[in-house]
């Protein structure tokens, strides 16, 4: 793997990322809004070098981990971080399609799930040349329609759904939600900065949920007018925050 290193995550934890493998502000937002509360049993889609699960009990180690990813290479990796970090009891790595989860995953046991998923639609854009970033950034694995079929299925009834996209893809996302009986239940739109279109949003569903009622969530600004970051971000970095500047 290029580049193998280790990024610091905060107290004390720390995660393996390679120049293919590795994780974003998106993947840091994602977990912040979607972190489950109490002792629950989650899940995290396409989890890649393992992030999200990680920053989740970083914040919360009441927490039972399953996360699915369909690369081998970054599943080696996320399952070295997890070793290193001696959360083999909280968190378990599974290298699945998450298209073919039966028999892997119990179905409708999940409290929360979690996808950064692909931006781009298969076939649209430049794709990366280097397959692991194509997979990452492209729909040539899976669709939105397959997320959320998956996150359906493993959920129970209540359960929360979280996921992260391109504003553009919107409608998108909250259709394929509602065509696998995900209610849209809370969003929130990124900004880097308050002079700058929103470039991505934070979207809640519940399994099962009664239609409408969507709780809009005031805007998060990434930085303040004068390009230093805002105060809500340093509080959602954290005390790794340094790494960021």
């Amino acid at each position: 793997m290029t580049n193998l290193h280790l990024e610091p995550l905060g107290r004390g934890m720390q995660l393996y990322v390679t120049d293919s493998y590795h994780f974003s502000t998106d993947t840091i937002l994602l977990a912040n809004f979607s972190l489950p509360v109490g002792k629950r049993k989650c899940a995290d889609l396409g989890t890649g070098c393992g992030t999200i699960p990680l920053l989740w009990l970083r914040e919360n180690p009441n927490l039972d981990i399953t996360a699915v990813e369909i690369q081998n290479d970054a599943c080696g990796l996320a399952d070295k971080s997890v070793k290193l970090n001696g959360l083999e009891q909280h968190l378990t790595i599974i290298n699945a399609d998450l298209k073919d989860l039966k028999g892997r995953l119990p179905f409708g046991a999940f409290d929360v799930v979690a996808c950064n998923p692909p931006y781009k639609r298969g076939g649209s854009g430049i794709q990366n040349l280097e397959n692991a970033l194509t997979v990452a950034r492209h729909e040539t694995e899976c669709t939105l329609d397959d997320i959320c079929e998956a996150a359906s299925r493993l959920l129970q009834f209540g359960g929360k759904f979280c996921i992260c996209q391109r504003p553009e893809r919107l409608a998108d996302v909250m259709e394929s939600m509602r065509r696998f009986d995900i209610e849209p239940k809370r969003l929130r739109l990124v900004q880097q900065r308050p002079s700058k279109a929103p470039k991505l949003f934070l979207l809640e569903g519940r399994r099962g949920g009664k239609s409408g009622f969507l709780d809009v969530l005031p805007t998060l600004f990434i930085e303040d007018a004068q390009g230093n970051y805002s105060e809500e971000m340093m509080a959602i970095y954290g005390d790794y925050k340094e790494n960021y500047r």
